[in-house]
């Protein structure tokens, strides 16, 4: 009965959810952020739905009534202050399109490090019982040889039993702690890809951008933008447009394999070029620009025609030791050059 109360307690769980979306619902439902002291308490609750933790918090929270700060920490959690999970908003007040809140990686990133000890325990653990367990087996039929002392083989037999039962729990709690695993690793991949062209976003390339080699270099820096993308959006719709992303950012990602290409934001892509000069990289990115150009886009639907489009890119050498920050702004201006001088060209500097 108690397991149905916590079950029914979180109202959009599906009954086959593993543990770690189960967890991921009730943060949710109780509007808690996704802070490592509140996964913690969400663990002990929906990890063990017999437990009296489990009943407490399913009597609370019947009828969808949330868990107040003083509930939680009555039943010996802890409330961290911060804002639930939710949608990020760039300055300009337009969703992100990835919108991941930096609290989240770093709950993944901590969590899978905790998930990977404890997996290593819980298999030291499940060999040594298991071990244990066959030392004993002979042992008993040893012992059940000796009529004498039959109830020494009885009490030998139970233990036995329980260590049966013992390496069958710690079995599915290994699975189930391989399957969060996975799911923390999806989580992270996710993360750091865009969700409408499959390429990975703006965090994955400052991931890179920091953590890139410096003795492979030179390194340089790309910023590319769909031209007249607008128009497209307002003249076929946003479908199309979301097509012509994806087709161009794809193709972008083939010419300039094996670099670094992400979509940025809205239209625009970011590539990081390493172990190649200025001139070189100029001339992939016209490469680039030149097989956009060459390509016929139509609308699916209506089979008509797009018409031509054309990219316009700003490249600039990294200089050691410069910020993200500082060379994008170079690469910006060189590409607000390229739009300024007739669009559908390359300008490097």
């Amino acid at each position: 009965m108690r397991d149905a109360r916590v079950a029914g307690s979180i109202r959009d769980a599906r009954p086959d959810a593993t543990l770690f979306e189960r967890i991921g619902a009730f943060l949710d439902e109780q509007k808690l952020s996704p802070d490592p002291a509140h996964y913690a308490f969400a663990y002990a609750v929906m990890s063990a739905p017999g437990s009296e933790l489990a009943a407490q918090v399913a009597a609370l929270t019947q009828d969808g009534v949330r868990l107040t700060r003083s509930d939680i920490e009555r039943l010996g959690g802890t409330v961290i202050d911060g804002p639930p999970p939710g949608r990020s908003r760039r300055p300009n007040g337009v969703a992100d399109t990835n919108p991941v809140p930096d609290t989240a990686i770093a709950l993944v990133i901590e969590t899978q490090q905790q998930v990977d000890g404890f997996v290593q325990i819980v298999r030291t653990m499940q060999a040594e019982t298991h071990g244990f367990g066959r030392e004993l087996a002979r042992s008993a039929a040893s012992i059940t040889q000796l009529a004498e002392i039959d109830e020494i083989a009885e009490i030998t037999s139970a233990m036995i039993a329980r260590i049966h039962d013992s390496e069958v729990r710690l079995a599915a709690a290994t699975a189930e702690t391989d399957s969060l695993r996975s799911k923390l690793i999806e989580a992270r991949d996710t993360a750091r890809r865009d969700v409408l062209t499959g390429l990975p976003n703006r965090r994955a390339f400052e991931e890179a951008f920091a953590t890139r080699d410096r003795d492979a270099g030179p390194y340089c820096l790309a910023l590319c933008d769909i031209d007249r993308f607008k128009r497209i959006n307002d003249v076929h719709g946003h479908g199309v447009g979301d097509r012509v992303l994806t087709a161009i950012g794809q193709a972008m990602a083939a010419e300039c394999a094996p670099h670094l290409v992400v979509r940025h934001g809205g239209e625009e892509f970011a590539v990081l070029l390493g172990g190649i000069a200025l001139a070189e990289a100029a001339d992939m990115l016209d490469a680039v620009r030149s097989t956009v150009a060459g390509k016929r886009f139509r609308n699916r639907e209506t089979d008509t025609a797009l018409g031509v489009i054309t990219v316009s890119a700003g490249v600039t050498a990294i200089h050691a030791d410069e910020a993200a920050e500082t060379a994008f702004q170079r690469a910006d201006q060189l590409l607000y050059t390229a739009k300024k001088n007739g669009r559908d060209r390359v300008c490097a500097g």
